[in-house]
């Protein structure tokens, strides 16, 4: 076996996932939405698992973390308190030859247009990224609401509802995972940036006191929890913001960034926000969101640090981690090297022969009842059913052959080295679940 040279690119990353059912586009079937995708079969299972590696990866000893899932739709008065209704904008310019769009600050304005050659724009202007739409019978002002553009809003406004009813004392985190929506004046890279996407987002609620500490040991556990699932150390890095690029309500922001084919981009970020979000729902909502300090004998409001990740950017990462091209017997095959814990199946069983469907159909059914997420592949030479399990990140292959019955054994395949070994049908969990924890 040896290694292709042939690098990864968006397009072989594109045509896999629709090839192998991991994402379509949507409403393809009339001409596609764009920045909008559908997520398959094999796409929704690996997005189960990157879930609950995210969600495993928040647990601090001793420390509480709460979930919740927020509404997708707020009242404008939400996004007037953030400040999104006034500053969640992007620079727009349009083409005067063709009318196409662009976000100015992704292109040159002292060039051509790219789609009709002409150099002809109009002024920058802001352009507000958040969907509004109408909420009941009526059309007026109070009426007015806005899909969510960030998940973490629902959690600010939600931060005494949660206190009071489970009972936490300060520090605590509460997190989600949900939909958000941006109306994206240029989607672009596939998944990469989108006009509905998912977030898996967490706040975590302490005294200023201890902020800059907790800020360092979230910046510390995030990356962590790349390496576990499989990113390379040398294709992540952390890249603290400069002063002129912190929010104004930040005093320290951190990127988690990847190196992805067209360059190193943010993939998380990690944020001190200061008690600036419950100060502005205080404010504008008139609901005292304070905290009482017993041993100080004063109220407070507790400071923000942030860890917020795409769902759909991740999965996109791992992808391109993952995928590599090499050659056995002669032939150029296409494999991901997904970490086992978010490869869509664990296993793959597959009989030889007609002759051993119903005995290997019956150890995966076992598997199955197990918990464990196999597949039963029965279609196709068995060197086409490898291939086909190593395009979809199967760790193992397990075949029944015609002396299966007598030895109670089965041979094992290995994706990423292809050795194969024998080993007996009564260790296959144990096998499966020792690759899972290696």
């Amino acid at each position: 076996m040896t290694t292709a040279t042939s690098p990864v690119t968006l397009e072989k990353i594109v045509a896999l996932c629709k090839r192998r059912g991991f994402v379509y586009q949507t409403a393809d079937i009339y001409g596609g939405l764009n920045g909008v995708y559908d997520t398959g079969p094999l796409g929704t299972l690996m997005k189960q698992n990157i879930r609950a590696a995210w969600t495993n990866s928040l647990k601090i000893p001793g420390q509480e973390m709460l979930f919740i899932e927020g509404s997708l739709i707020s009242p404008q008065a939400v996004w007037e308190a953030s400040g999104h209704i006034s500053g969640f904008q992007d620079p727009m310019v349009d083409c005067l030859s063709c009318k196409h769009r662009y976000r100015a600050d992704d292109i040159d304005l002292t060039k051509a247009c790219s789609f009709c050659g002409n150099l002809s724009w109009t002024p920058i202007r802001q352009f507000n990224l958040m969907f509004k739409t109408q909420v009941g019978a009526a059309e007026d002002a109070s009426s007015v609401a806005y899909l969510r553009p960030e998940t973490a809003q629902s959690i600010f406004i939600n931060f005494k509802n949660i206190m009071a009813s489970n009972r936490v004392k300060i520090p605590f985190g509460v997190a989600q995972i949900g939909k958000a929506f941006r109306n994206e004046i240029t989607p672009k890279q596939f998944l990469f940036r989108m006009r509905e996407f998912e977030q898996m987002e967490m706040e975590w609620f302490c005294p200023e006191s201890s902020a800059m500490e907790y800020f360092e040991l979230w910046s510390a556990k995030r990356k962590k929890f790349y390496a576990a699932i499989g990113i390379k150390e040398e294709h992540i890095r952390i890249r603290p913001h400069e002063a002129d690029e912190l929010s104004h309500y930040s005093s320290a922001t951190s990127d988690i960034e990847y190196l992805f084919p067209f360059g190193w981009k943010e993939l998380e970020g990690v944020a001190y926000r200061g008690n600036y979000d419950l100060s502005k729902h205080m404010e504008f909502s008139g609901k005292d969101l304070s905290v009482y300090d017993e041993q100080e004998k004063t109220s407070f409001i507790p400071h923000v640090v942030e860890c917020s990740v795409g769902t759909d950017r991740l999965f996109l990462t791992l992808l391109f981690e993952a995928y590599h091209e090499d050659i056995v017997g002669g032939e150029t095959r296409i494999l991901l090297k997904l970490h086992p814990t978010i490869a869509p199946f664990k296993a793959a069983f597959m009989p030889l022969s007609k002759q051993q469907l119903e005995p290997m159909e019956k150890i995966c059914l076992a598997m199955k009842d197990k918990g464990l997420t196999v597949q039963f592949d029965a279609t196709g030479s068995i060197g086409k059913r490898y291939r086909r399990q190593d395009e979809i990140g199967t760790p193992l292959c397990f075949t029944y052959d015609f002396d299966s019955e007598s030895t109670g054994t089965v041979t094992v395949r290995n994706r990423d080295t292809t050795a194969q070994e024998r080993i007996s049908i009564d260790t296959i969990e144990e096998y499966i679940r020792n690759t899972l924890r290696a």
